[in-house]
């Protein structure tokens, strides 16, 4: 069983930054991929960036050059660089990872970006 736990989030000015990270209760040096997706109030979870072992992102359009998401596989944990954030930003922000073909998801954690 692979548990997977948030933190970082938090309340934020417009323009700020913050930092998530996903701690994993495993080892991820064997996890194919990893990724941060995120749910706005009334809208359906999408993906803001997927990593893999072998070092390959991807990005959602909206965030592309704010973001950035590494992973470090000796603290077993992944990240998400949040930079320049925006009002529309605001979301629960949750965890995924693939281990053994089975998808794993943390509980999320809230990030607020507001004046």
């Amino acid at each position: 069983q692979v548990q997977l736990e948030e933190s970082g989030g938090g309340l934020v000015q417009p323009g700020g930054s913050l930092r998530l990270s996903c701690a994993a209760s495993v080892s991820i040096f064997s996890f194919p991929t990893m990724g941060w997706y995120r749910q706005a109030p009334g809208k359906e979870r999408e993906l803001v960036a997927r990593l893999g072992s072998t070092g390959w992102t991807t990005y959602a359009d909206s965030v592309k050059g704010r973001f950035t998401i590494s992973r470090d596989n000796a603290r077993d944990t992944l990240y998400l660089q949040m930079n320049t954030l925006k009002p529309e930003d605001t979301a629960v922000y949750s965890c995924n990872a693939w281990h053994i073909g089975t998808e794993y998801w943390g509980q999320g954690t809230q990030v607020t970006v507001s004046s």
